[in-house]
């Protein structure tokens, strides 16, 4: 290993210079305890560090900064209850997989497994949900484990590491070497696919009369975008993307047909039923696309390419898995195809004009305002430009529905975890990320109510968010799953009692606003998307509209409520 000689320095000053040699432009964090020698290091750091107002809030910002970046969000949090706290972060993480290093705090080495005050076995804890951790227990081990831990991190299928640093870690001093290289024996994240398989593909393309892709997160991630839809236009090849694969082609693309699966469009689920080869790049086939994986795209032949071999076959046999990702196994199948496949004009057709006669649809009022037509008319006033973040619930669909995303990284969600309390923070970390661009949180007001302390942040940096609470007065997903399969019996689902959002925004030193007047809806958007700086705007919205089209869990595809 190469290596160069070092000068005596305290761990946390070896923390701090690892950082800037990964180009560290900022850390969410939360001090405490056993992280004050690396907040004294921070405190002469050139690093700017967020103060966030919980750690579950700085998890969950990272992972926004992460999302539209690519590159591995830092945060860093204290011992004991403040490393729990950034558990479910860091599980979200994990489900979607989103780079983050997360340094917790530990107490000194000699109490470790005694019970010392603020001791949490972050190692234990952690095991399931990252894809690595550390307990550093030499100090000059420290600038080996970062590098490590981000090249972990941001390579193969990327996920959240943890690295635990007791205290004294942080205090103790070494003249340690600095590695350059970096030695992971165990560890490939390389694809494997070769051209045998690329090949195979095409054989089946060819006989097919009914193509379709599918595209998923490792689009993105894999910053493939280009690729997909080059390939898409260039064979015409029907394209049905995942949750977290919107954006990864235009929404007025002619050959898109929508997000597939439980709330997805019935040309994206009818296709599937129908489709004869399906080229999925980067979607996990999850329970809430893959709604019956016994019946999921039937006729099929698949073709499954992961960054993740582990992924291949676990959910949907696959005919041609592929382990690769998913930039270099696209840039490969438009060489190798020199010649495009015959266009299957029927095929399309038929898929377009589902799309034209069967589209997202709700009823419009003039008594009450429906959150589709919300989220419709963001979407005109922002021209579907903006950086979307979204809470979990009926909202979330209605986003995914209806705002019209083109861009890769454009939506920020939590798709894997269903994370309540995500939006808020998550478009902080977005905002962070690219201050010169608008971001758009739409966000319950069960979800609200969770992470809304992390508005704290906006006035110290001049953010501009603008937070679309769709308040409808209960936990929305909830209560349509318990009118739909427990009977009406909406236990626990309807808010009694809500705060006034108006004056919590107001404490916080933000602009905030009630809208309830759906036929000046239009222009009271307009009006304060007009004006620069946060906002809160708690629209008020009919509380009995459902998320349709639904296929009801354990379904096929084929079987959606809520299509005429």
């Amino acid at each position: 290993m190469k290596s160069t000689k070092q000068a005596m320095k305290s761990g946390a000053k070896l923390l701090v210079e690892a950082l800037e040699h990964q180009h560290v432009d900022l850390i969410f964090g939360y001090p405490g305890g056993a992280v004050l020698p690396l907040y004294d290091e921070f405190y002469k750091s050139n690093i700017p560090h967020i103060l966030t107002r919980h750690e579950q809030g700085a998890v969950h910002a990272a992972e926004g900064y992460a999302r539209v970046t690519g590159k591995p969000g830092v945060v860093v949090v204290t011992s004991g209850p403040g490393a729990t706290n950034a558990l479910t972060g860091i599980a979200d993480a994990m489900s979607d997989s989103i780079p983050l290093v997360v340094f917790t705090g530990q107490v000194h080495q000699p109490g470790i497994g005694k019970d010392a005050f603020q001791e949490a076995d972050m190692i234990g804890l952690t095991t399931p949900i990252t894809k690595y951790n550390y307990q550093i227990r030499d100090v000059k081990e420290l600038p080996r484990i970062v590098n490590e831990a981000f090249y972990i991190a941001s390579t193969g299928r990327k996920g959240p590491v943890v690295i635990d640093i007791p205290k004294d870690i942080g205090i103790l001093t070494t003249a340690t070497v600095h590695p350059i290289d970096i030695e992971l024996p165990g560890y490939h994240p390389e694809s494997t696919f070769d051209e045998d398989q690329l090949s195979r593909v095409f054989q089946l393309l060819k006989k097919a009369k009914k193509p379709l892709i599918l595209a998923g997160a490792g689009i993105h991630h894999s910053g493939a975008v280009e690729a997909l839809q080059e390939f898409s236009q260039y064979h015409q090849i029907p394209v049905l993307t995942s949750l977290l694969g919107l954006g990864s082609i235009p929404h007025n693309d002619p050959l898109f047909l929508g997000m597939g699966g439980m709330h997805g469009s019935y040309a994206a689920n009818m296709a599937l039923s129908e489709c004869d080869v399906l080229l999925n790049f980067g979607a996990r086939f999850d329970d809430r696309l893959a709604t019956k994986p016994t019946e999921f795209a039937p006729n099929a032949a698949i073709v499954h390419v992961d960054i993740d071999p582990a992924e291949l076959g676990k959910v949907i046999q696959t005919d041609v898995p592929i382990h690769g990702d998913c930039q270099e196994v696209l840039t490969q199948l438009l060489t190798i195809q020199k010649e495009p496949l015959f266009p299957q004009a029927e095929w399309i057709r038929t898929s377009q004009l589902r799309k034209t006669n069967y589209p997202y649809k709700y009823t419009d009022s003039t008594e009450i305002i429906k959150p589709q037509k919300a989220i419709e008319l963001i979407g005109e006033i922002t021209n579907g430009e903006a950086i979307v973040t979204t809470d979990v619930g009926q909202h979330q669909m209605w986003v995914a529905q209806f705002y019209p995303f083109k861009e890769r990284y454009q939506l920020v969600t939590s798709g894997g975890l269903g994370t309540m309390g995500f939006g808020i923070p998550a478009a902080i970390g977005a905002q962070f990320a690219y201050p010169e661009k608008l971001v758009v949180c739409f966000v319950g007001d069960g979800g609200f109510q969770m992470t809304n302390q992390e508005l704290a942040i906006l006035n110290d940096y001049q953010l501009n968010v603008k937070f679309i609470i769709l308040n409808n007065g209960v936990l929305g997903m909830v209560k349509q799953w318990q009118e739909k399969f427990h009977g009406e019996r909406f236990s626990h689902s309807i808010f009694n009692s809500q705060p006034n959002f108006v004056k919590l925004a107001d404490a916080y030193g933000i602009k905030g606003i009630q809208l309830t007047d759906p036929t000046s809806l239009e222009a009271d958007l307009k009006a304060i998307f007009n004006e620069v700086g946060p906002a809160v705007i708690d629209i008020i919205v009919d509380s009995n509209e459902l998320v349709l089209p639904m296929v009801a869990a354990g379904q096929p595809n084929h079987c959606m409520e809520g299509v005429e």
